[in-house]
């Protein structure tokens, strides 16, 4: 037994020993683990860390370049613009988002595959430009193309070409094509406006600096433009262009009470989407960017100084027998009368020496007076831009006088002519010329030129010039719309005198006469002599009719009612 128990305890102690052994024996195994453990995280540590050193080395290394792509066009600011509208709301300008094309050279694999494929997209391309661009390589950043269609962007995306990619940009767009292109104006590839209608957005309501593609929030820029009677007046000027064959016609349409212009445009159009198209002279706003001598519609202001300065009136006899002789100038009328005419007579019939004989009579410091009270002699600017300057005479002297009285030896602007006009038959006040909306419109409210009377009596007269068998306006009546008129043909000025085979022709209208509200002006720039008009280039011939026709159009979308039973009156 006791042999037993030994054996026994001996068998417990050693157990136990050989359990203690084991717990020893585990608790260095998880020493080592973790020791082995800390081993594996301190390289994989160091190892991140040198990672980490290489990259901000690397980082530091490529500063230069990192600073050039940031400097580069990539982060160009671009201009976030306002819709422009015309007087009822519909959209004339607007922004849209659209891609750009742009090159990294570093990235570029194959330059020369790059410029080859892209001009298949691009046939206008400029390649060699572009080839010397791709070859610099310390650049990051190229333009390729800025504001192309989405469908141009798929097809350079197509072509798969590693450093070619897009950026969003704001571009202009006109929904309306070139109608209004020239007193809309236009902008440049950054969306600054340059001239025109966009130019006084940027000078007068502004632009919003952008670096991506964000639409502006301002609202939106309204002008008095019509867009009904805009699209009559081009229309209008289109059909004049193919039936007389001038080079170039121009026209506009005014409020007359508040000068505000519901539509103006000159042909050839030009595209606003397509600024180049401005800088060819074909292509100028002959309404606002040139100046004419304009013929016979002068008479209009030669009369109206005449009755108000209390030289004349309608019934006034003058004997227009006899040239009038101004040194070794000799002023005739293209059908002279064979008797004494009224001063009715002598607008009706257009009598270049009955206006020269009333410009003598007022003398020459009164009839300048009058036309610089009138807004005719002065520099003018609309919202659109500056017009042209006047070129007046130096020295007002006998032969200035007589022939001023008649458009000639003064050469204005039309759209500048036509404010004049305006304020002869709007009771007298003047009025200055807006393509910006009046919310506030009523009666001329400007400085009196003329007296109430004096309006009513050349309103009297235009009429008369339109009604009369013997008038020169006839062709630009319309049945019920009471349109009063004045023609007028000038010869065009050049080197050393005029030409003899080129004139200017022209008419303006105001309706209704027993009280106007609208006015018309049309001119064609060297109209042909056809068989519709005898072969005749006058401005009773064409430019009249146009106007009878641009009338009959615009007179209902302008809300003047027809009088059918007082329409001859």
């Amino acid at each position: 037994m006791a042999g037993d128990r030994a054996d026994f305890l001996i068998g417990g102690a050693s157990a136990q020993m050989i359990r203690g052994a084991g717990t020893h024996a585990a608790s260095g195994l998880g020493q080592t683990r973790r020791r082995a453990e800390a081993a594996v995280y301190g390289v994989l540590f160091s190892a991140f860390a040198v990672v980490g050193v290489q990259l901000l080395v690397l980082a530091a290394g490529r500063h230069s370049d990192i600073a050039l792509a940031i400097s580069e066009p990539v982060a160009a600011t671009s201009f976030s613009r306002p819709d422009i509208v015309d007087r009822n709301g519909r959209l004339l300008a607007t922004d849209l988002e659209a891609p750009s094309i742009f090159a990294d050279p570093g990235v570029v694999l194959d330059r020369d595959e790059v410029v080859e494929k892209l001009s298949t997209v691009l046939p206008d391309l400029n390649a060699s430009e572009l080839m010397r661009a791709l070859s610099d390589r310390s650049r990051r950043f190229v333009w390729v193309r800025r504001g192309v269609s989405p469908a141009i962007a798929q097809k350079v995306h197509d072509l798969g070409l590693p450093g070619v990619s897009f950026r969003y940009e704001l571009k202009r767009a006109y929904p309306g094509g070139k109608m209004a292109g020239h007193s809309l104006g236009y902008v440049d590839v950054d969306n600054r406006g340059v001239a025109g209608i966009e130019k006084y957005i940027d000078d007068k309501v502004g632009v919003d600096p952008v670096h991506s593609a964000v639409l502006s929030n301002r609202p939106p820029v309204r002008l008095s433009l019509d867009l009904g009677v805009q699209h009559a007046l081009e229309d209008e000027l289109d059909d004049a262009m193919r039936r007389y064959q001038p080079e170039g016609a121009a026209g506009a349409i005014l409020n007359i009470k508040t000068g505000e212009i519901l539509a103006s445009a000159s042909l050839p159009q030009v595209d606003p989407s397509w600024p180049t198209q401005a800088l060819d002279d074909k292509h100028i706003d002959r309404m606002t960017g040139g100046t004419y001598e304009l013929g016979s519609v002068f008479k209009t202001l030669t009369l109206a100084m005449a009755f108000d300065e209390g030289l004349a009136k309608p019934d006034t006899v003058l004997d227009v027998r006899q040239p009038l002789e101004a040194g070794r100038f000799t002023v005739t009328d293209m059908h002279p009368s064979r008797k004494p005419l009224t001063v009715t007579e002598v607008f009706t019939h257009s009598s270049n020496v009955g206006a020269g004989m009333l410009a003598l009579e007022a003398g020459p410091e009164r009839l300048q007076a009058f036309l610089k009270k009138a807004g005719i002699l002065e520099p003018m600017q609309t919202e659109a831009g500056a017009i042209a300057t006047p070129q007046v005479p130096s020295r007002w002297n006998r032969a200035t006088t007589i022939t001023a009285s008649f458009g000639h030896g003064i050469a204005v602007a039309p759209l500048q002519f036509a404010a004049a006009a305006a304020t002869l038959f709007n009771g007298g006040k003047t009025v200055h010329p807006t393509f910006l909306r009046k919310f506030d419109a009523g009666t001329a409210d400007g400085k009196p030129v003329i007296s109430a009377a004096t309006s009513r009596e050349l309103a009297e007269l235009m009429r008369a010039n339109v009604v009369d068998k013997d008038g020169t306006g006839g062709k630009a009546d319309v049945l019920g719309y009471r349109v009063g008129g004045k023609t007028g043909t000038a010869d065009i000025a050049s080197k050393g005198g005029y030409t003899s085979n080129a004139v200017i022709s022209s008419f303006l209208a105001a309706f209704p006469t027993d009280d106007p509200q609208y006015l018309t002006f049309i001119v064609l720039f060297e109209p042909k002599g056809i068989p519709d008009t005898k072969g005749h280039r006058t401005g009773g011939t064409n430019a009249a009719p146009v106007t009878g026709e641009l009338i009959a159009r615009v007179a209902a979308q302008l809300g003047v009612a027809p009088e059918f039973a007082t329409a001859r009156q």
